[in-house]
């Protein structure tokens, strides 16, 4: 699947979103390693920590479906320019599903494409949990 397909399926999941106190709209759609996508928007809480970001609604659904292999995620807003992912679903997508391409697509036609690592350049990960002798 092409980069551009991809944008324009997380631009089609954005008007999902269910945010009423930002009124900031955003849209993901992750591709597998099989060629399947899931889709996923923010879904905000009144109390805002409760809220869901659109990155790991995708991730959530994907892995709670047996996923565990991703080659791509498309990003989505209602901005003009490109939106990378906040902190919170950057330790997420590089947890759930490492060094993908992140497509950032604003409200207007095309896109920005980078790799977790540039966005993400020292995650946190599973070796820092293990025990060092």
């Amino acid at each position: 699947m092409d980069y551009e397909r991809l944008a324009r399926l997380a631009r089609k999941a954005r008007v999902h979103s269910f945010s009423p106190y930002s009124r900031f709209r955003v849209g993901a759609a992750l591709l597998t390693r099989g060629g399947k996508v899931y889709s996923g928007c923010n879904i905000e809480s009144s109390s805002y920590g409760l809220t869901v970001c659109a990155e790991r609604t995708a991730l959530f659904k994907a892995v709670s479906e047996g996923e565990r292999k991703f080659v791509a995620m498309a990003v989505a807003t209602d901005q003009a320019g490109f939106t990378p992912p906040c902190g919170a679903c950057r330790q997420v997508i590089m947890d759930l599903a490492g060094d993908i391409d992140l497509i950032m697509a604003g409200s207007r036609r095309g896109i920005r494409v980078a790799r977790m690592s540039e966005l993400y350049p020292y995650p946190f990960g599973a070796d820092n949990l293990k025990k060092k002798k």
